[in-house]
């Protein structure tokens, strides 16, 4: 009798102890949809060029009319408070490489077919489209790139990790057809570069996508769309032939934008893909700034290239059915090295082991794992042209560029080299246009904040990093030498 009642105890024990252990488990895992058990859920990450949330109704703009993207925030999850850098290079070479301008040494923007020397080398830099690649995903790309010449690496895509792509390289210097990038638009293949006359750009960047997925659907991909909308100069577009006007043409490119997502969710649906796909929607900073939108009842100026808010605040929306929690408006802080770890994450793979990263994947957070992300602090930095050319190659202005960190109320302005001290301390709830300087407040919340802030700052290495890459044969249209090595910096 001692006996059985051992056993019973036994086995119920174990049962306990199997519940307890598959209740974890289930925690853990991706949510539980049929289509997802057979592999990792598909990626389409798309990346608006120049764009604030002051021209996104999902955000509250009043000067325009973005139904698509809010009907994307509506099902999913809307995040308001995503960093990029203030320009068009940082960000992208930052959510390439999981890694802070300050370390990768593209702190500055740089074009590389325009200006020459530089280039964003496949040797010296990790790329999110290899680590893809390599844990299984079919990856391609369509849209702006301008961190290589494709006239000199025609492979450069392929060597960055993508198997296939369509792309606007940039303005190539000598080169005037090439400067097009919405009507008639100059775009590099696997067959070459070419001009497309009678054809809109993003037209066919979206339809090679598409195609790209349409082909691939049997394995998971990751499909980076680089959009160039609505980034000067201003245009008409395909629903909107006849607009005229910097503001009437700058409305009909953000329009025309929204009008893409709704083209890509529609045919993600016909394909059967849309149900094991997650979209990121995101751009790369904020507005141009000759324009002015009305966003809940404040006129915002566009902040590209400024650390405001309005420059590096990102619209950032995560929608997938059945894998991302609908409804959702997170305040969780998240900048773009995050993106090449989270998109790892979801995955099911990593960075290589022996790769330094900045970021830290939010996936938990995406997949309704967490109610908020690892960070207690974000960092922007970088942006315009701070730059000149030494015998060793490109090299930035400062050997300590001015940066921005913030948590989730308290922003603080770090100023660049050869001062390198503190300049403002921001409340960003209540002091919306970051104007009232809290740096000497005596109030025991702003000064624990600040000291905070301030830790986080001095884990920053001391110097900067320039640009890594391998030197290559003189082009004709480098950027000729203008200063001795390091010695000119501040």
């Amino acid at each position: 009798m001692k006996k059985a009642t051992k056993i019973i105890t036994m086995i119920i024990g174990f049962c306990s102890l199997f519940s307890l252990f598959n209740t974890a488990f289930a925690a853990a895992k991706i949510p539980d949809n049929p289509s997802i058990r057979k592999q990792a859920p598909n990626i389409l990450f798309i990346l608006a060029d120049d764009l604030g949330k002051e021209w996104i109704s999902a955000y509250g703009a009043q000067d325009i009319a973005t139904p698509n993207l809010d009907k994307l925030a509506q099902g999913g999850m809307r995040f308001n408070n995503v960093w990029s850098h203030p320009q068009c290079t940082p960000s992208r070479v930052s959510l390439m490489t999981g890694q802070y301008p300050y370390r990768n040494g593209w702190v500055n923007h740089w074009d590389t077919p325009r200006w020459g020397r530089a280039y964003f080398d496949w040797n010296k830099n990790q790329s999110m489209a290899r680590v893809m690649k390599d844990a299984g995903y079919a990856t391609v790309a369509a849209g702006k790139w301008q961190v290589n010449d494709f006239r000199v690496e025609p492979e450069a895509m392929t060597k960055h990790g993508f198997d296939d792509y369509a792309m606007w390289t940039g303005y190539e210097t000598g080169n005037p057809a090439s400067a097009e990038r919405y009507w008639d638009p100059y775009i590099h293949t696997k067959k070459g570069s070419a001009t497309n006359k009678g054809k809109f750009g993003e037209d066919i960047f979206s339809d090679f996508l598409l195609n790209f997925i349409d082909q691939n659907k049997g394995q998971p991909w990751f499909a980076y769309y680089a959009m160039n909308l609505p980034h000067t100069p201003f245009t008409t577009t395909p629903h909107k032939p006849e607009v005229v006007g910097k503001m009437g043409k700058h409305k009909a490119m953000v329009e025309y934008a929204d009008l893409l997502l709704a083209k890509f969710v529609s045919r993600l649906e016909e394909m059967g893909e849309r149900e094991n796909t997650i979209i990121v929607w995101t751009t790369d900073n904020g507005t141009n700034r000759g324009l002015v939108g009305n966003i809940n009842g404040r006129l915002v100026r566009g902040g590209k290239q400024l650390t405001t808010e309005n420059g590096i605040n990102s619209p950032f929306i995560v929608n997938g059915p059945g894998l991302v929690p609908s409804g959702v408006v997170t305040e969780a802080l998240v900048d773009f090295t995050d993106l090449l770890p989270t998109f790892a994450d979801l995955a099911r793979t990593s960075a290589p082991q022996d790769y330094k990263l900045d970021g830290q994947s939010f996936a938990p957070l995406i997949l309704g794992q967490s109610k908020d992300s690892k960070r207690d602090h974000i960092l922007s930095m970088g942006g315009r042209n701070e730059f000149e050319v030494s015998e060793q190659g490109i090299e930035n202005r400062y050997t300590y560029r001015d940066r921005v960190v913030r948590d989730k109320q308290y922003k603080l302005f770090v100023k660049a080299s050869p001062e390198r001290g503190y300049e403002k301390l921001v409340d960003l709830k209540a002091d919306l246009d970051e104007k009232v300087n809290l740096l000497h407040s005596k109030d025991p919340k702003v000064i624990a904040a600040k000291e905070a802030l301030m830790k986080a700052v001095s884990t920053m290495p001391d110097r900067d990093n320039d640009p890594k890459y391998r030197h290559r044969q003189p082009l004709d249209w480098d950027k000729p030498v203008t200063v001795k090595s390091q010695i000119w910096k501040d």
